[in-house]
């Protein structure tokens, strides 16, 4: 059990209590961001599945194991906003670099690479997005997605790789998978769970598993608003002796203290630098990167890191100067922010641009509006679904007027 999840030592503490019978039905796993929270909590899934009386290693070929793998168990169900775009990135490029290679961990590059889609496209069970009235388009994007998938999945053969017109049409098929997998990110996938799916998920609990244990992950938890939270609570008061539900999060403090009284709390510790190159070279056998998971991630960004910071930099100095801006060139430039961790590094670099406000006791009170400005482009993009252009124009125009009201105070920060 857990042996996918290298570095964590609350995996000891899972293996107890689920091989005592004491694990609750509403688990918490808490910890930093690529600390191994998901991995844990499918791995989780699928221990509780299993059908097997014994060890329920990683190994096991028990159908309900081989579909948890897989990601096509219907006794998973995945909710919650997460960037899925540059893991899909990262795990087409191990795959193929394998393929090409022949490389003995070709199936593992495999795997990854379907799994990395599928805990995106889980995230639209038609069960869950019931009643939505984009229902019939995600449909329709999912129907082209598997079909791909299903070209790429076990057990069929790969293309041979000495064969150069295959492995062509082998990097077509992936770069066609990361194309559509980024439209319904993009388009569709959320920045806070609707409270309608949680209403479509109690429903769903209450049904009786025909085939072991029924798991709901929740990813990011603590980004649910009220509304979801309260609806979200009703069913862990009394949850399905079936189900388990398992939430995660990097920010536990922002977790509603009610749904915290009804939860167990895991631990997750952050991996040493040392460890987190570990686990790049185990999972994306990449052996040459000597950054943190979530810096080999970003290096599948479209736009570089450091471009989009430089761009947040310009923004705020134009602000900072009164110098006019075009909109369009700054959303030609970073890719039409697309995927949405693009915004979000130029949003964060907009606030660290601001951070000498805090020197005096005006500037603090002008920051503190600056940063609920910022982050209402985010809401606006994310929330409101208004296209980046119009968001960034809102978002210069109401930075000017808060500079403009208080003396041109941001020139302090440059």
């Amino acid at each position: 059990m857990y042996e996918n999840l290298v570095f964590q030592d609350v995996t000891k503490l899972l293996i107890h209590d689920i091989k005592s019978n004491s694990l609750p039905r509403a688990i918490l796993f808490s910890g930093d961001e690529a600390s191994g929270k998901l991995t844990a909590a499918l791995e989780t899934a699928r221990i509780l599945s299993c059908s097997n009386v014994g060890k329920k290693a990683f190994n096991c070929e028990c159908t309900s194991c081989l579909q948890s793998k897989a990601l096509t168990s219907t006794n998973l169900m995945l909710l919650g906003p997460r960037d899925c775009f540059l893991e899909i990135q990262a795990a087409k490029q191990s795959f193929l670099n394998a393929f090409k290679e022949n490389a003995s961990y070709l199936n593992a590059t495999r795997y990854l690479f379907l799994r990395s889609i599928r805990k995106l496209t889980l995230r639209f069970n038609p069960i869950l997005w019931q009643g939505n009235n984009n229902l019939s388009k995600i449909a329709s994007l999912l129907d082209q997605i598997n079909e791909k998938l299903e070209i790429l999945d076990f057990p069929r053969s790969l293309p041979d790789f000495n064969n150069p017109d295959e492995v062509k049409q082998l990097e077509k098929l992936c770069d066609d998978l990361v194309k559509d997998s980024s439209t319904l990110e993009n388009s569709y996938l959320y920045n806070s769970i609707p409270v309608n799916q949680i209403r479509n998920l109690e429903f769903w609990c209450r049904i009786k598993s025909e085939d072991g244990k029924k798991t709901i992950i929740i990813e990011n938890a603590d980004r649910m608003l009220d509304s979801v939270r309260n609806a979200l609570l009703k069913i862990l008061e009394e949850p399905p002796a079936d189900c388990i539900f398992i939430l995660l999060t990097s920010k536990r403090n922002a977790i509603m203290e009610t749904i915290l009284s009804r939860v167990r709390t895991y631990n997750f510790k952050n991996r040493l630098l040392s460890e987190q190159q570990s686990v790049i070279q185990r999972v994306f056998h990449n052996d040459y990167f000597n950054g943190s998971i979530n810096d080999y991630l970003l290096t599948f960004l479209p736009v570089p890191p450091t471009k989009i910071k430089e761009f947040a930099v310009e923004f705020f100095k134009s602000v900072a100067n009164r110098n006019i801006i075009e909109a369009g060139s700054f959303n030609s430039e970073l890719n039409k922010f697309e995927p949405k961790k693009i915004l979000s590094i130029f949003l964060a670099e907009l606030i660290n641009c601001q951070k000498k406000l805090l020197n005096s006791q005006i500037g603090t009170e002008v920051s503190a509006k600056c940063v609920n400005i910022i982050r209402n482009c985010w809401i606006n993009v994310n929330l409101y679904n208004l296209s980046t252009v119009a968001a960034l124009e809102i978002l210069y125009k109401d930075l000017s007027v808060l500079n403009s009201q208080n003396e041109g105070i941001f020139r302090i920060c440059l």
